[in-house]
Protein backbone atom coordinates (compact mmCIF):
# COMPACT_ATOMS: atom_id res chain seq x y z
CA UNK A 1 0.00 0.00 0.00
CA UNK A 2 3.17 2.20 0.50
CA UNK A 3 5.26 1.35 -1.93
CA UNK A 4 6.41 4.48 -4.02
CA UNK A 5 4.48 6.76 -1.31
CA UNK A 6 6.79 9.65 -0.04
CA UNK A 7 6.66 10.56 3.75
CA UNK A 8 8.40 13.22 5.74
CA UNK A 9 8.96 12.43 9.25
CA UNK A 10 9.81 15.13 11.90
CA UNK A 11 11.85 13.99 15.04
CA UNK A 12 13.33 11.02 13.08
CA UNK A 13 16.56 10.62 15.28
CA UNK A 14 14.69 8.82 18.19
CA UNK A 15 12.12 7.39 19.74
CA UNK A 16 8.34 7.50 18.13
CA UNK A 17 9.83 8.85 15.21
CA UNK A 18 12.62 6.39 14.30
CA UNK A 19 9.94 3.77 14.67
CA UNK A 20 7.45 4.71 12.38
CA UNK A 21 10.30 5.68 9.82
CA UNK A 22 11.54 2.16 10.13
CA UNK A 23 7.89 0.49 9.89
CA UNK A 24 7.07 2.82 6.98
CA UNK A 25 10.29 2.06 5.40
CA UNK A 26 9.61 -1.67 5.49
CA UNK A 27 6.79 -1.38 4.41
CA UNK A 28 7.96 0.30 0.77
CA UNK A 29 7.59 3.56 1.09
CA UNK A 30 10.28 6.44 0.64
CA UNK A 31 10.82 7.95 4.12
CA UNK A 32 12.79 11.16 4.61
CA UNK A 33 13.47 11.98 8.32
CA UNK A 34 14.32 14.84 9.81
CA UNK A 35 16.83 15.81 12.76
CA UNK A 36 18.27 19.13 14.68
CA UNK A 37 21.52 18.74 13.59
CA UNK A 38 24.02 17.56 10.38
CA UNK A 39 25.12 14.29 12.98
CA UNK A 40 21.81 13.41 13.61
CA UNK A 41 20.42 13.83 9.57
CA UNK A 42 23.69 11.73 8.91
CA UNK A 43 22.69 9.09 11.66
CA UNK A 44 19.56 8.97 10.09
CA UNK A 45 21.15 8.20 7.06
CA UNK A 46 23.13 5.31 7.97
CA UNK A 47 20.19 3.54 9.90
CA UNK A 48 18.04 3.95 6.68
CA UNK A 49 21.33 2.82 4.99
CA UNK A 50 21.98 -0.32 7.48
CA UNK A 51 18.01 -1.36 7.24
CA UNK A 52 17.16 -0.80 3.44
CA UNK A 53 14.72 1.66 3.80
CA UNK A 54 14.89 3.90 0.80
CA UNK A 55 15.02 7.83 1.94
CA UNK A 56 17.67 10.11 3.60
CA UNK A 57 17.88 11.95 6.80
CA UNK A 58 18.10 15.71 6.44
CA UNK A 59 18.67 18.55 8.97
CA UNK A 60 15.73 20.42 9.88
CA UNK A 61 14.84 23.18 13.16
CA UNK A 62 11.59 22.98 12.80
CA UNK A 63 11.28 27.28 14.24
CA UNK A 64 13.68 28.26 11.24
CA UNK A 65 11.41 29.17 8.51
CA UNK A 66 14.28 29.34 6.04
CA UNK A 67 15.50 26.13 6.58
CA UNK A 68 12.00 24.60 6.01
CA UNK A 69 11.80 26.25 2.88
CA UNK A 70 15.16 25.30 1.98
CA UNK A 71 14.46 21.58 2.85
CA UNK A 72 11.12 21.56 0.98
CA UNK A 73 12.65 22.14 -2.27
CA UNK A 74 15.35 19.96 -1.76
CA UNK A 75 12.97 16.94 -0.86
CA UNK A 76 10.64 17.78 -4.12
CA UNK A 77 13.97 18.30 -6.34
CA UNK A 78 15.41 14.90 -5.19
CA UNK A 79 12.35 13.12 -4.59
CA UNK A 80 8.98 14.46 -6.06
CA UNK A 81 5.81 15.58 -3.79
CA UNK A 82 5.14 14.44 -0.49
CA UNK A 83 2.06 11.91 0.11
CA UNK A 84 2.08 11.83 3.82
CA UNK A 85 3.54 14.53 6.28
CA UNK A 86 3.98 13.37 9.78
CA UNK A 87 4.70 16.32 12.08
CA UNK A 88 6.31 14.44 15.22
CA UNK A 89 8.90 16.85 16.47
CA UNK A 90 7.78 18.27 19.43
CA UNK A 91 8.85 19.82 22.52
CA UNK A 92 7.20 19.81 25.89
CA UNK A 93 7.65 22.17 29.18
CA UNK A 94 5.88 21.05 32.40
CA UNK A 95 5.68 24.63 34.50
CA UNK A 96 2.87 26.36 36.37
CA UNK A 97 1.99 29.21 35.03
CA UNK A 98 2.43 31.21 38.66
CA UNK A 99 6.00 30.12 37.70
CA UNK A 100 5.91 31.49 34.69
CA UNK A 101 5.39 35.22 35.09
CA UNK A 102 8.73 36.14 34.03
CA UNK A 103 9.09 33.59 31.53
CA UNK A 104 7.08 34.13 28.73
CA UNK A 105 9.38 32.69 26.65
CA UNK A 106 8.72 29.30 27.23
CA UNK A 107 5.42 29.59 26.02
CA UNK A 108 6.71 31.71 22.49
CA UNK A 109 9.48 28.31 21.89
CA UNK A 110 6.77 25.79 22.58
CA UNK A 111 4.77 27.44 19.90
CA UNK A 112 7.12 28.21 17.79
CA UNK A 113 7.91 24.58 17.65
CA UNK A 114 4.72 22.58 18.21
CA UNK A 115 2.54 25.25 16.26
CA UNK A 116 3.78 27.12 13.86
CA UNK A 117 6.69 24.81 13.02
CA UNK A 118 4.49 22.66 12.19
CA UNK A 119 1.99 24.66 10.32
CA UNK A 120 5.01 25.91 8.09
CA UNK A 121 5.46 22.73 6.80
CA UNK A 122 1.74 22.01 6.33
CA UNK A 123 1.21 25.20 4.20
CA UNK A 124 4.51 24.61 2.45
CA UNK A 125 3.49 20.56 0.82
CA UNK A 126 -0.45 21.68 0.67
CA UNK A 127 0.16 22.98 -2.74
CA UNK A 128 1.97 19.63 -3.97
CA UNK A 129 -0.61 17.57 -2.56
CA UNK A 130 -3.33 20.04 -3.93
CA UNK A 131 -1.32 19.32 -7.67
CA UNK A 132 -1.26 15.71 -7.07
CA UNK A 133 -5.29 15.50 -5.61
CA UNK A 134 -4.05 13.36 -2.45
CA UNK A 135 -1.79 13.52 0.85
CA UNK A 136 -2.33 12.74 4.55
CA UNK A 137 -1.15 15.42 7.58
CA UNK A 138 -1.03 13.49 10.50
CA UNK A 139 0.20 15.72 13.61
CA UNK A 140 1.11 13.62 16.88
CA UNK A 141 -0.48 15.90 19.41
CA UNK A 142 -0.86 15.20 23.15
CA UNK A 143 -3.12 13.61 25.63
CA UNK A 144 -3.19 16.40 27.47
CA UNK A 145 -5.39 18.34 24.82
CA UNK A 146 -8.24 16.31 26.17
CA UNK A 147 -7.38 16.26 30.01
CA UNK A 148 -5.93 20.05 30.21
CA UNK A 149 -3.26 18.20 32.66
CA UNK A 150 -2.20 21.45 35.16
CA UNK A 151 1.42 22.66 34.83
CA UNK A 152 1.41 22.30 31.21
CA UNK A 153 -0.30 24.94 29.91
CA UNK A 154 1.99 26.45 27.49
CA UNK A 155 2.57 22.41 26.31
CA UNK A 156 -1.15 21.91 25.69
CA UNK A 157 -1.97 25.21 24.61
CA UNK A 158 0.60 24.88 21.49
CA UNK A 159 -0.84 20.88 20.71
CA UNK A 160 -4.83 22.12 20.73
CA UNK A 161 -3.71 24.85 18.41
CA UNK A 162 -2.73 22.99 15.56
CA UNK A 163 -5.28 20.57 16.54
CA UNK A 164 -8.28 23.18 16.41
CA UNK A 165 -6.03 24.55 12.47
CA UNK A 166 -6.25 21.06 11.54
CA UNK A 167 -10.36 20.78 11.90
CA UNK A 168 -10.67 23.94 10.25
CA UNK A 169 -8.74 23.06 7.00
CA UNK A 170 -10.05 19.37 6.63
CA UNK A 171 -13.36 20.44 5.35
CA UNK A 172 -11.08 23.35 3.09
CA UNK A 173 -9.47 20.12 1.12
CA UNK A 174 -11.35 17.55 1.76
CA UNK A 175 -12.66 17.58 -2.43
CA UNK A 176 -9.17 17.33 -3.20
CA UNK A 177 -9.04 14.05 -1.23
CA UNK A 178 -6.64 15.73 1.27
CA UNK A 179 -7.28 14.43 4.73
CA UNK A 180 -6.07 15.75 8.57
CA UNK A 181 -5.31 13.30 11.27
CA UNK A 182 -4.64 14.35 14.99
CA UNK A 183 -3.28 11.23 17.38
CA UNK A 184 -3.55 12.26 20.77
CA UNK A 185 -0.52 10.59 21.86
CA UNK A 186 -0.37 9.25 25.57
CA UNK A 187 2.41 9.40 27.35
CA UNK A 188 5.64 7.22 25.11
CA UNK A 189 8.96 6.17 26.84
CA UNK A 190 10.66 9.13 24.96
CA UNK A 191 13.90 11.10 26.02
CA UNK A 192 11.02 14.13 25.81
CA UNK A 193 10.08 12.36 29.03
CA UNK A 194 13.02 11.48 30.62
CA UNK A 195 13.45 14.99 32.58
CA UNK A 196 10.29 14.57 34.67
CA UNK A 197 10.61 12.12 37.10
CA UNK A 198 7.19 11.50 38.03
CA UNK A 199 6.58 10.31 35.04
CA UNK A 200 8.08 7.18 35.99
CA UNK A 201 5.16 6.13 38.36
CA UNK A 202 2.43 6.40 35.24
CA UNK A 203 1.68 3.91 32.65
CA UNK A 204 3.43 4.67 29.05
CA UNK A 205 3.98 3.43 25.66
CA UNK A 206 6.62 2.09 24.21
CA UNK A 207 7.68 3.60 21.00
CA UNK A 208 6.85 0.75 18.81
CA UNK A 209 2.84 0.87 20.41
CA UNK A 210 3.19 4.37 19.35
CA UNK A 211 4.19 3.82 16.13
CA UNK A 212 1.48 1.11 16.05
CA UNK A 213 -0.94 3.91 16.17
CA UNK A 214 0.01 6.07 13.80
CA UNK A 215 0.31 3.19 10.75
CA UNK A 216 -3.13 2.80 11.83
CA UNK A 217 -3.84 5.93 11.45
CA UNK A 218 -2.43 5.97 8.10
CA UNK A 219 -4.44 3.06 6.50
CA UNK A 220 -7.57 4.12 8.42
CA UNK A 221 -7.10 8.25 7.55
CA UNK A 222 -9.64 9.03 10.93
CA UNK A 223 -9.83 12.52 11.92
CA UNK A 224 -8.81 12.38 15.17
CA UNK A 225 -6.76 9.11 17.36
CA UNK A 226 -7.27 8.53 21.08
CA UNK A 227 -7.18 5.51 23.34
CA UNK A 228 -9.26 4.56 25.75
CA UNK A 229 -7.74 6.32 28.37
CA UNK A 230 -7.83 9.39 26.60
CA UNK A 231 -11.32 8.93 26.46
CA UNK A 232 -11.85 8.76 30.28
CA UNK A 233 -9.62 11.32 30.99
CA UNK A 234 -11.53 13.88 28.70
CA UNK A 235 -14.70 13.09 30.32
CA UNK A 236 -13.00 13.54 33.95
CA UNK A 237 -12.14 16.67 33.28
CA UNK A 238 -15.22 17.81 31.64
CA UNK A 239 -16.95 16.47 34.43
CA UNK A 240 -14.48 17.07 37.95
CA UNK A 241 -12.80 20.02 38.59
CA UNK A 242 -12.29 19.19 41.71
CA UNK A 243 -9.66 16.06 40.44
CA UNK A 244 -7.67 18.67 38.31
CA UNK A 245 -7.23 20.76 41.69
CA UNK A 246 -6.14 17.63 43.40
CA UNK A 247 -3.75 16.80 41.19
CA UNK A 248 -2.24 20.33 41.15
CA UNK A 249 -2.30 20.24 44.83
CA UNK A 250 -0.91 16.23 45.38
CA UNK A 251 2.10 16.30 42.13
CA UNK A 252 4.18 18.98 43.64
CA UNK A 253 6.43 21.15 41.60
CA UNK A 254 9.32 19.32 40.75
CA UNK A 255 8.17 15.90 42.63
CA UNK A 256 10.67 13.29 41.96
CA UNK A 257 8.21 10.39 42.48
CA UNK A 258 4.31 9.60 43.19
CA UNK A 259 3.53 8.03 46.29
CA UNK A 260 2.21 4.80 44.49
CA UNK A 261 3.58 3.15 41.17
CA UNK A 262 -0.05 2.91 38.97
CA UNK A 263 0.62 -0.68 37.17
CA UNK A 264 1.32 -0.39 33.18
CA UNK A 265 -1.74 -2.62 33.38
CA UNK A 266 -4.33 -0.18 32.75
CA UNK A 267 -3.45 -0.18 29.28
CA UNK A 268 -4.63 -3.51 28.55
CA UNK A 269 -7.65 -3.87 26.79
CA UNK A 270 -8.11 -0.18 25.54
CA UNK A 271 -9.06 -0.36 22.30
CA UNK A 272 -7.42 3.03 19.69
CA UNK A 273 -10.61 4.97 19.41
CA UNK A 274 -11.65 7.41 16.90
CA UNK A 275 -12.96 10.30 17.70
CA UNK A 276 -15.25 11.47 14.92
CA UNK A 277 -16.20 14.92 15.49
CA UNK A 278 -18.64 14.98 12.39
CA UNK A 279 -20.99 12.84 13.64
CA UNK A 280 -20.54 13.66 17.57
CA UNK A 281 -19.71 10.15 18.55
CA UNK A 282 -16.97 8.02 19.43
CA UNK A 283 -16.26 4.71 17.38
CA UNK A 284 -14.10 1.82 18.82
CA UNK A 285 -11.75 0.47 15.93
Amino acid sequence: MLNGKLVLVTGASRGIGRAIAMALGNAGATVIGTATSEEGAKNISKFFSDNSILGKGMKLNVTDNNQITELLKAVSDEFGSVDILINNAGRSIRRSVRYSYDRFHDFERTMQLNYFGALRLITGLLPMMEAQKSGHIINISSIGVLTSPPRFSAYVASKAALDAFSQCAAPEYAEQNIQFTTIYMPLVRTPMIAPTSLYKAFPTLSPEQARDLIVKAILDKPKRVSTGLGIAGAVAQATALTSQIFSYRYFLEGAAELPAKIPPSIFNSMPVTYLDSSEARYKAA
